[in-house]
């Protein structure tokens, strides 16, 4: 898979691709009624029966990683709209249109990442509360607070906290469909998440404990479910994930770490690919020290989230087996 263009300079995050900015008002909410928005989901919704209620929940997720579980997990009796579906498109400095603000006024459940990773999407909601609608906020769910690291979906244990939150509030909003949710759910973790669950599961018995660096905070969540050992000073990864300078003291440190070999791969963000970081990639590669590659948002466009993840992982893994010989 190849990377991605990079979203942001070093000295701040800002999509590369000029992106469409409207203005969110009240006005351009009130006027839309229930309709909601053709900017697509990025993803198809699943086959299913008819449903019970014969009506489909109209759902919006600000982000299509997050929107892609939710479709799977409603199947026919939920129509998911995701807002940002553009592997170009940085999450953080999205500018929402009048046309996400109609798509959020006519939906009954909405799901954010919050903990500052999308504060436009709570501007979409502040100017329409809409006290019929429901809405998941990943920040509330798993207990990480703005100023905390904000990649949940790479952390598999926050993961299968959105999909038992998604699917109890499926139920409670159209209870007459509450069988049919628990059986996409079932079906879901079983079946389709099987290879995801499957490589998380055999990565950590095998590579527990194997020390990597890393480019920025966004593969943090995801060492952490893997077991394995984190060197890259978390200063380093936070400044590259904020688009700041990092410090002399931090490049020294990731500098002597891979010249002497201390860390046995290396995982960079190609979407976030700042001058420091290609130097971290070209030097571990001269090295002899093998580099996986992850995306913050799913590529290519339209991939599903475990076909996205499930490739990366697959990257890692083949990263460990060459780096350890196991």
């Amino acid at each position: 898979m190849p990377p991605a263009p990079a979203f942001r300079p070093a000295r701040r995050r800002s999509a590369r691709l000029a992106l469409v900015a409207a203005s969110v008002t009240v006005t351009a909410v009130t006027a839309a009624g229930c309709a909601t928005s053709p900017a697509g989901s990025g993803h198809t919704n699943a086959s299913g029966g008819p449903s019970g209620s014969g009506k489909k929940l109209q759902v919006v997720a600000a982000e299509n990683f997050w929107g892609s579980i939710a479709s799977q997990l409603g199947g026919s009796h939920a129509e998911v709209t995701s807002i940002i579906t553009n592997p170009h498109t940085d999450p953080h400095d999205y500018e929402p249109t009048a046309g996400n603000a109609r798509t959020v006024a006519g939906a009954r459940y909405v799901i954010v990442n919050g903990i500052g990773y999308d504060a436009w999407a709570d501007k979409l909601l502040s100017t329409n509360p809409g006290s019929s609608r429901t809405e998941l906020k990943v920040e509330d769910l798993v207990g990480i607070k703005p100023g905390g690291n904000p990649h949940r979906w790479y952390s598999p244990h926050d993961v299968h906290q959105v999909i038992d939150k998604i699917t109890a509030d499926y139920k409670k909003l159209a209870p007459a469909d509450a069988a049919y949710f628990d059986q996409r759910k079932k079906a879901f973790e079983t079946r389709t998440l099987a290879p995801y669950n499957r490589l998380l599961s055999g990565i950590k018995a095998k590579y527990a404990g194997t020390p990597i660096g890393a480019s920025e905070s966004i593969v943090t969540p995801l060492s952490e479910g893997l077991g394995l050992k984190m060197l890259t000073p978390g200063s380093f990864l936070d400044a590259t994930n904020e688009g700041s300078d990092p410090t002399a003291k931090d490049k020294a440190a990731i500098d002597h770490q891979i010249k002497s070999k201390q860390i046995k791969i290396y995982v960079y963000n190609s979407q976030n690919s700042t001058p420091d970081v290609q130097e971290q990639v070209k030097e571990a590669k001269a090295q002899g020290i093998p580099v996986a590659t992850v995306t913050e948002t799913p590529t290519p466009a339209g991939a599903s989230f475990q076909q996205w993840q499930t490739a990366q992982l697959r990257g890692i893994e083949r990263a460990l087996a060459k780096a350890t010989g196991k």
